[in-house]
């Protein structure tokens, strides 16, 4: 962490403000656990925060505390658009472009508040005043803890903060089984865990707080895998017809395009799910090693990210999408 940085950003909350802080659309348990709790230990420095997230985000993430005081903006663009202008401070948390929030992006550019970016990805837009971008950690809430940490504020780190902040790292490392996972990390989550995170509750929360038909939607998915082991890659492609049969919600597929990577030699697994209603195929990306799916997913399917986690996105049908999908993937190992 810079020290200049972090002298500024001291001198920025040095008095009282009106803060908006913002995640990025379909915000994830990193997105949301940052934001929540660098909401919270704003609050006790005396800041009035509010929490704006451009769209609704899964279930399992409303037992984070403070969940209840976010503001939708898609439910209420007018009051969210008015907390937005009258704001003398922006936080963009887990973002590092204003295109990640679609039309509220305009409104955060618009708006004559300081902006400042704390974000882990990689080729950041120039659009904040203050930039906390650091791509070599593994989660943004690992990141806000080296900024509470840099801050001298570890004391203001409760049981609702530290809930907040294990939720992002635990979610965005894989459990702790990616690359990006340090010593740093592992000393952040003991603090964690030392100022009240309870691990195993929270694990609980997360991935033990599912419905029937998410679990029916998880075996269609797997059988609908598909091998290349001549690119040592798996996808898997899901219709929304097969979403519809099993009462999709939001956030039913998290974690589906990590299964592929289970399997012994494939090192990229993909997972294509087409949303008629915005006319698009989401796409997720996941590797091992030093393979870059955040290249392949920018070169062909206008997306980023990181290098062993990547999303994208096709306007083309669910088979064409396949096409493409395979006919990219040729040329890109090539």
């Amino acid at each position: 962490m810079k020290e200049n940085q972090l002298k500024q950003l001291k001198q920025i909350l040095d008095k009282p403000k009106q803060v908006v802080i913002v995640p990025h659309k379909n915000p994830d348990g990193d997105a949301m656990g940052s934001c929540l709790a660098w909401q919270n230990v704003l609050g006790k420095l005396g800041h009035s925060t509010t929490v704006i997230a451009p769209n609704g985000y899964p279930t399992f993430l409303n037992w984070l505390p403070g969940n209840d005081s976010v503001l939708i903006y898609e439910e209420n663009p007018e009051v969210a658009a008015k907390e937005i202008a009258q704001a003398d401070l922006i936080f963009t948390l887990d973002f590092n472009t204003l295109k990640r929030i679609d039309e509220m992006g305009k409104r955060v550019a618009e708006s004559a508040a300081k902006k400042i970016m704390i974000d882990h990805h990689q080729e950041p837009d120039d659009y904040a005043d203050l930039m906390f971008s650091y791509p070599n950690i593994g989660s943004t809430c690992e990141l806000v803890f080296q900024i509470i940490e840099g801050l001298e504020l570890v004391h203001l780190i409760d049981k609702a903060v530290a809930s907040c902040l294990y939720t992002g790292i635990v979610t965005d490392t894989g459990s702790f089984r990616f690359p990006s996972v340090t010593a740093a990390t592992h000393r952040a989550v003991a603090t964690l865990i030392d100022s009240g995170a309870n691990h195993s509750q929270i694990h609980e929360n997360i991935k033990d707080n599912v419905r029937p038909d998410r679990l029916k939607l998880l075996g269609i998915a797997l059988k609908n895998m598909v091998f290349l082991p001549e690119y040592k890659t798996a996808y898997i492609m899901l219709s929304q017809a097969e979403l519809d049969a099993c009462n999709y919600q939001k956030g039913d597929t998290e974690g589906f395009v990590n299964y592929g990577l289970s399997v012994s030699g494939i090192q990229m697994a993909v997972l294509m799910t087409e949303h008629q209603k915005e006319d698009i195929i989401k796409i997720s990306f996941r590797s091992k090693g030093d393979l870059a799916v955040n290249t392949f997913a920018k070169t062909y399917f206008d997306g980023g990210g990181h290098i062993n986690a990547a999303g994208g996105k096709s306007d083309y049908s669910l088979a064409k999408t396949e096409t493409y999908f395979r006919e990219s993937l040729a040329a890109f190992l090539s």
